[in-house]
């Protein structure tokens, strides 16, 4: 199909910024919550989700990442995740197997869980000596939307079961395509199963399945689609961003792959400092823009900025990182600038 609609650059990283809440907080409470996490928040560094929480949500605190508006559970890619409680099944039912013998090993994995548990929760590395299985076996029960886990980064993860959520898989797979399209939109279908964690030939059934519901675009990397519901976003005039933020490694303002990354950091020597081989760094977010990276240790933040940055820039950064809700610490948030 001919894209009907090309968008800047700046189209698209206003669009984002917008749905992820990042040029102004949201209010606190359930409901921003819910819109914080609507495409998920990747929890697989220790409280890297009660960080992305922050970026977007006012009055963020050390505990907030366990409200009961929230839950945690293995989503795509396996990672941990945060997501709404009411949110369950498009990141679990929504990466569910059609068929086949990864359908059989999730449900088999999953009743073996559910009938040894019987309502408790345990060390889910407790649960496989247990059953005889590598742990990591019992993270392919997570897409039958029954395995909830809480890990808070200091010990293994506790896991417990729970009714899968009321909703037929492929629906949920659609919503999963309509969450990933309205915050990392314009997309492709590719990108959309490789985010998901789904295998690269279902990407695009889902698509076909969203119909009218998509709209085609060309952008500065290739052609893409948005959601039409959308498109009146990406075509308003945008505002200048004035915000600084510290986006925790993961988060998903920067959680791609490829052309993406260009789009969103074009100095080509910058990206590999961000998108390491190892652990990724934090992102530092400067008026709209990627303009650094930033690393913890403890209550020591460190700040490495790519250009030199306004008194006002750094004295924002600073107050950001002392605001960062940072659990256990024992002492005040010490911020540290690295050239």
């Amino acid at each position: 199909m001919t894209a009907r609609l090309d968008l800047t650059r700046a189209q698209i990283l206003a669009f984002r910024r917008k749905a992820q809440a990042l040029d102004e907080r949201l209010p606190p409470g359930p409901d921003s919550l819910r819109l914080a996490a609507w495409a998920g928040l990747q929890d697989s560094m220790p409280r890297a989700a009660l960080l992305s929480i922050h970026a977007r949500v006012e009055e963020t605190g050390p505990s907030t990442w366990e409200d009961p508006a929230l839950v945690q559970l293995w989503g795509p890619r396996w990672s941990a995740y945060v997501v709404a409680a009411r949110d369950r099944a498009p990141f679990t039912l929504g990466r569910l197997p059609e068929g086949g013998k990864s359908l059989r090993v999730a449900e088999e994995v999953a009743a073996r869980l559910h009938a040894f548990l019987d309502g408790k929760t345990m060390g889910y590395g407790e649960v496989g000596d247990a059953l005889g299985v590598n742990p990591n076996l019992l993270r392919y029960a997570a897409p039958t939307g029954t395995v909830l886990i809480r890990w808070d980064g200091a010990r293994q993860a506790t896991i417990w079961t729970t009714p899968a959520p009321d909703v037929d898989p492929r629906e949920a797979r659609l919503e999963l395509a309509r969450r990933y399209l309205h915050v990392f939109g314009p997309a492709t279908p590719a990108a959309f199963a490789r985010w998901a964690g789904i295998g690269p030939q279902k990407g695009r059934p889902a698509f076909d399945a969203l119909g009218d519901a998509l709209t085609a675009v060309g952008t500065p990397v290739g052609d893409a689609w948005i959601l039409t519901a959308d498109e009146a976003t990406f075509r308003a005039p945008g505002k200048p961003s004035a915000a600084v933020r510290l986006l925790p490694s993961g988060d998903t303002y920067f959680l791609l792959q490829e052309a993406d990354r260009e789009l969103v950091v074009p100095n080509a020597a910058h990206r590999p400092l961000l998108w390491t081989s190892r652990v990724w760094p934090g992102a530092v977010l400067v008026g709209g823009e990627i303009s650094g990276v930033w690393r913890r240790s403890q209550g020591n933040i460190t700040i490495s900025p790519w250009r030199r940055l306004t008194r006002r820039e750094t004295d924002a950064l600073a107050a950001e990182a002392e605001s960062l809700p940072l659990p256990g610490l024992h002492g005040p948030i010490r911020v540290h600038w690295e050239a």
